[in-house]
């Protein structure tokens, strides 16, 4: 019997991938970013984690529910926004607070634009910023975990007054010292990073790219490699990174593209730290990024096969012309 060949459009290989299983897997690796957070400062992280979820699951219900479609609540991504939007929430954030940026992020954001998969920008990023810029002095009031030691006590790890060539990268790293909840403690992030590339829900593109160009960059700037640890240690970049950098929707398809948006974003991170007036950038950067998606897409989009430039193909076709009246 003869083969039919059927020609369809792509992806021509699939998996048995599906967005509540990536969404799932998002949500495994922010359990040590969870509990880290509880452990550091205490039951009301818990309760900050739960209330801004279900506020996410519930808008968005009620969102669908109102606009008669289809309800979309089982896939998951309401329950990472909200986890991850906690998460950028100093501890102690008012409930209603969260509330708002919850409705933000999810009717704001993802739902007026269509949904998952059609979002401008990361919904947990946004509901971040928005929250940051009308609600300051609540956003900026961070409460330190009593085991947090010497400068960290009484400012946060980017803060101006902080000698970062001799800040403890070991509080650092484990999380003594006041900031958002969900980004003190680099130990978990860094357990939730090993988890979502073991399971091949991210790549490292993207976290590898912006960590690594604020290193080198601070590295340079300051001649100290203990600086440079400490910058990329500190604030949202290790947290930003790893679970909102990497949103599918808002990030570059290819690996090439992947890392001209991870150095974008950790160039303009880097230059908002050192040259701008705020000590941390990564919200700011990375909603950047997510602006520019299309053009890096464009930029680094791939070659099809056999495929050659215009000029190319004239010079080729005036040398076969040649050759042929030569003959």
């Amino acid at each position: 019997m003869d083969q039919v060949l059927f020609v369809t459009a792509s992806p021509h290989i699939r998996d048995d991938s599906s967005t509540r299983g990536l969404m799932g897997n998002v949500l495994k690796a922010l359990v040590p970013c969870i509990v880290a957070a509880a452990l550091i400062f205490g039951y009301e992280a818990l309760i900050s984690v739960a209330v801004t979820t279900l506020a996410c699951v519930a808008f968005e219900y009620l969102y669908c529910l109102i606009m008669k479609k289809p309800n979309p609540v089982g896939d998951l991504s309401a329950c990472v926004t909200g986890v991850i939007l906690a998460l950028n929430f100093p501890v102690g954030l008012p409930l209603w607070i969260c509330v708002v940026g919850a409705f933000v992020a999810i009717v704001v954001v993802k739902q007026l634009f269509g949904g998952i998969g059609f979002n401008f920008a990361n919904p947990a990023l946004v509901g971040r910023i928005v929250l940051f810029l009308s609600f300051t002095a609540r956003m900026t009031a961070y409460i330190y975990p009593d085991m947090a030691v010497d400068a960290l006590a009484s400012a946060t790890p980017l803060a101006d007054s902080v000698d970062k060539t001799t800040v403890s990268l070991l509080d650092l790293f484990l999380g003594l010292h006041g900031g958002m909840m969900g980004e003190t403690c680099i130990l978990a992030i860094l357990l939730g990073l090993v988890y979502l590339l073991a399971t091949g829900t991210i790549g490292f593109a993207i976290p590898g790219s912006i960590v690594g160009t604020v290193f080198v960059l601070s590295w340079i700037a300051t001649g100290s490699l203990h600086a440079a640890v400490a910058e990329i240690l500190a604030g949202g970049l290790m947290f930003g990174a790893v679970f909102m950098a990497t949103d599918y929707v808002t990030s570059p398809f290819t690996t090439k593209g992947k890392l001209i948006y991870g150095i974008f974003i950790g160039l303009v991170t880097f230059a908002i730290r050192y040259f701008g007036s705020m000590n941390e950038g990564m919200s700011f950067a990375i909603l950047l990024g997510n602006l520019m998606v299309p053009w890096f897409n464009a930029w680094s989009h791939q070659i099809p096969l056999g495929y050659k430039k215009p000029k190319k193909q004239k010079k080729a076709a005036k040398a076969a012309a040649k050759e042929g009246g030569n003959a």
